[in-house]
């Protein structure tokens, strides 16, 4: 009989209503205010609203797959508004609505039920494969118009991605269709005000909304989770100021993003992904070749005006410390803003950005006239550019241009740092060589984007000249072979309650397990009825149902060895909100969901069923929490979702995910941070500082590396430069282990240069532990090692990850696993060419030290 830790009644709990509390009154600060002719925020006076769009009633919370969180239930736009005292006058219009989705929905269900019909598998996994599209939206007609005697209209467009299938670049997804397009105009001309909410995950087209005539304010509201439409409320009446800025660029084309022509699917091909842009990526790649964005990286608007004031600047050779004063410039509503700096590095050996992002920070909230000074400092060696030909890291000599503002594009120069030297700042090892060459991105000839005063302000600015004898060079110390461990106390069965109490260590429990006994620790808990199939995500957790996994506790016994519990996340805990057992504490079938999926409960329950709830909080996706640029704010997120992992005896968070926004059409993007690496570490490691500070248990940041991709996941070849990887792809993962040591890390389905991420001992050994310092465990996607016919894939180009490929790399567990996974890795063990017991017992030390972390 198992052990629950759910709850026996469904009655809402004091700690869900603390927390969503808690969300609502930071959510605010996630959306991002585009456009606002004065509309916004509208006076308490109009109570009635014209509401029109796919989003008013049908609101996302976030997006699909294991991302989703399966709470007691989300706020919608309509709700919230009503909630708020407002009056809808286009009922009618949104009934019609209804209608249209529930056609659509069942005609997706009947193509769902026939995609797996044909190919032998469940409806869920189809759905992977099959995202279901918006449907085309009711003509908003005269007689709808004339219901309501109001002069606002509100049009929500929402859009919805998930995990295993990319956006695309056409009407209804990242372009508007024709008949949202023609509701839009038609509110423009029949309404003095407009208000245009996006209820994405990501970026569209908002060229063709910004210059739609008749629209007053645009709002980028992005996936909120459970209270969403409340918030959305608070925002449009000015009971909450939005204090938002945008983590991405948005171009004024699609075309306009350097990897545009070849992402994905664009160009027939899903098995090689060619980053040609190299470093150039986001606002990295607009400011430097001088490409103008409809929204520019940082920005965002608010309900009030700031100025920002450079008072000081000091650096030396260890830090920039500058010493900023914001004033709330306006008079009638407080505000929040954030301060963003960056810097220009001089052009030498390397090609550099025209700027990166290095550091920011949020003011508190600000009356109008109030002054805030703000000290941001950031390391002098983070300007430093990655030199492959010699494997260091480097600041060449010239000039560093410091540039304080609110966004990339509204800057002015504060400092200018001279080096008169090339100095090496760190000495390293190259890790990622591709034996398929590709020409990258160069800027020879680029003409960047350059400001009218900058001859004026660099003339103003501070200078500071920094001693390239000064500088530090640091190295690494790379591990070498791994020796076997061998048993020191044969006359004594040690257990893990004798390590916890110190009376022997890990390693030497360690050695004292049989080679089967390590291979099957190093593989996640399976059902052994089930040989050669891998349990699938949602249904694997014993004590937790819905959770995505357990490790293995088939040495609790004799060991006292126990498992771990894994819930999938990033936007809160991924659980099955209600199951049932039967009189003998049995789990019974049904309840188990994913999506809309869902399996029913038998009709009949058996005499003793006891009913149980574990209800959680689905918070803002992951790019809205990058949006607040607010790393307390962050942190609380964090908290909340701890708190219910010691509630329901959570010991691994999966998330978060801080895969780079490379491209709009990833259809996991909404899971992520950013564009920026930087932003996107200090998010991670915020939300891991929060989930890890209530109580023992932890994050796993996830995927790593270079899972850019869902079209052809588990078998796309990613084909990344050192460089480009270094600075971009996983410099994120270095700033949030450096900063927060998370529990685990995940690595990705893709391969990485022609060797799977789970495959790969550079990344994991060299990279993450030797040149990081990362301690905790390594654990592999879900189903990464499953034979491609498993995956119903007909014809792939690169096979699978190897289990035994696992073990050399360093990635100590294979989730959710399967007999098979640990028959090939005692196989390979016994061989002995591909890895060896010492191989072995490395990676179940690293499984045994997390447990003792979580259980202490």
């Amino acid at each position: 009989m198992s052990k629950f830790y759910a709850k026996t009644s469904d009655e809402i709990t004091e700690l869900e209503k603390a927390n969503l509390e808690q969300v609502r009154s930071y959510a605010s600060e996630c959306m991002v205010l585009l456009e606002n002719d004065g509309t916004l925020p509208l006076s308490e006076e109009k109570k009635e609203l014209a509401v029109f769009g796919n989003g008013v009633r049908h609101t996302v919370k976030g997006g699909t797959g294991s991302g989703e969180v399966n709470s007691r239930g989300a706020v919608t736009i309509e709700q919230g508004l009503k909630d708020a005292g407002i009056t809808i006058t286009t009922k009618d219009w949104l009934d019609r609505y209804d209608e249209v989705l529930k056609e659509a929905e069942r005609a997706y269900r009947e193509q769902l039920e026939r995609i797996a019909k044909e190919r032998n598998m469940p409806v869920f996994q189809a759905s992977f494969e099959c995202q279901m599209e918006n449907p085309k939206i009711p003509e908003i007609t005269e007689e709808d118009l004339e219901k309501t005697d109001g002069d606002t209209a509100v049009y929500v467009l929402a859009r919805n991605s998930g995990e295993g299938t990319d956006r695309h670049y056409e009407k209804g997804d990242y372009l508007l269709s024709d008949e949202e397009a023609a509701a839009i105009h038609l509110l423009g001309q029949k309404f003095s005000h407009v208000i245009v909410l996006l209820n994405t995950g990501g970026i569209i087209d908002a060229t063709a909304i910004k210059c739609t005539p008749g629209i007053s304010a645009l709002l980028l509201v992005g996936q909120s989770g459970d209270v969403g439409g409340s918030v959305v409320a608070d925002v449009l009446y000015g009971r909450k100021v939005p204090s938002g800025k945008l983590t991405d660029t948005w171009a004024v084309s699609y075309k306009d993003y350097p990897s545009s022509a070849e992402f994905s699917h664009n160009n027939g091909n899903v098995d090689d992904e060619y980053y040609r842009e190299g470093i150039f990526v986001g606002y990295r790649y607009f400011d430097t070749f001088g490409i103008k964005p409809q929204y520019c990286f940082g920005f965002g608007r608010s309900y009030t005006n700031f100025s920002i004031q450079t008072v000081s600047v000091k650096a030396d050779e260890k830090q920039v410390i500058l010493d900023v004063e914001v004033t709330n410039t306006g008079s009638v509503y407080s505000g929040k803003e954030v301060v963003q700096v960056y810097y220009s590095a001089p052009e030498g050996i390397l090609e550099k950005p025209y700027q990166e992002l290095a550091a920011f920070a949020k003011t508190r909230l600000l009356s109008p006239g109030e002054k805030q000074r703000m000290e941001i400092r950031f390391a002098t060696t983070d300007m430093a550019s990655y030199d492959t030909e010699e494997a260091s890291y480097k600041l060449e000599e010239g000039e560093y241009l410091l540039r304080v503002g609110n966004s990339s594009r509204n800057t002015s120069v504060a400092a200018v740092l001279f080096l008169p030297q090339t100095t090496v700042v760190q000495k390293l090892r190259n890790a990622f060589s591709d034996e398929e060459q590709f020409e990258e991105l160069s800027k020879k000839d680029a003409v960047s984007i350059h400001s009218v005063n900058e001859r004026d302000q660099k003339w103003d600015a501070v200078k500071i000249m920094l001693s390239p004898r000064a500088f530090e060079t640091r190295s690494v110390l790379y591990q070498t072979e791994r020796v076997e461990l061998t048993n020191q106390q044969p006359q004594k069965k040690l257990t893990l309650e004798d390590v916890r109490k110190g009376k022997a260590t890990v390693q030497q429990l360690t050695a004292q397990l049989t080679v089967e006994e390590l291979a099957t620790l190093c593989v996640g808990r399976f059902a052994k009825e089930k040989e050669g199939k891998a349990t699938i995500i949602g249904t694997a957790s014993v004590s937790a149902p819905g959770a995505a996994a357990d490790t293995n506790d088939f040495l609790f016994k004799t060991r006292k060895i126990p498992n771990l519990i894994l819930a999938d996340g990033p936007a809160g805990l991924r659980l099955q909100p209600h199951f049932i057992t039967n009189g003998r504490g049995q789990l019974l079938d049904g309840g188990q969901g994913f999506g809309k999926e869902m399996v029913p409960f038998p009709e009949k329950l058996p005499k003793g069923a006891k009913h149980y709830y574990q209800y959680c909080t689905a918070i803002p996706i992951a790019t809205n929490l990058a949006q607040s640029w607010n790393m307390p704010l962050i942190e609380k997120m964090g908290e909340i979702v701890g708190r219910e992992m010691s509630e329901y005896h959570i010991d691994l968070w999966l998330a978060p995910g801080m895969n780079i926004h490379r491209n709009p059409l990833c259809g996991r993007n909404f899971e992520y941070y950013s564009e920026d690496p930087l932003l996107s570490g200090r998010c991670a490691a915020a939300g891991t500082n929060g989930v890890q500070s209530t109580g023992n248990h932890g994050t796993t940041l996830k995927h790593f590396a270079g899972n850019n991709q869902e079209d052809n996941r588990m078998f796309c070849n990613s084909h990344i430069s050192e460089r480009a990887l270094r600075e971009i792809y996983l410099k994120g993962f270095e700033i949030a282990i450096r900063e927060s040591q998370p529990y685990a890390l995940m690595t990705s389905y893709n391969l990485l240069n022609g060797t799977h991420s789970a495959n790969n001992y550079e990344l994991l050994e060299m990279c993450a532990r030797n040149e990081w310092g990362f301690y905790g465990v390594v654990m592999t996607d879900w189903c990464t090692t499953m034979e491609p016919s498993a995956w119903l894939v007909d014809k792939i180009q690169y096979p699978q990850a190897s289990s035994a490929g696992c073990i050399a790399a360093g990635n100590d567990l294979i989730m959710p696993g399967c007999q098979k996974d640990v028959d090939d890795i005692v196989q390979a063990v016994q061989e002995g060419d591909e890895i060896t017991i010492a191989d072995l017992q490395y990676c179940v030390v690293h499984i045994l030290q997390s447990i003792l972390r979580c259980t202490a």
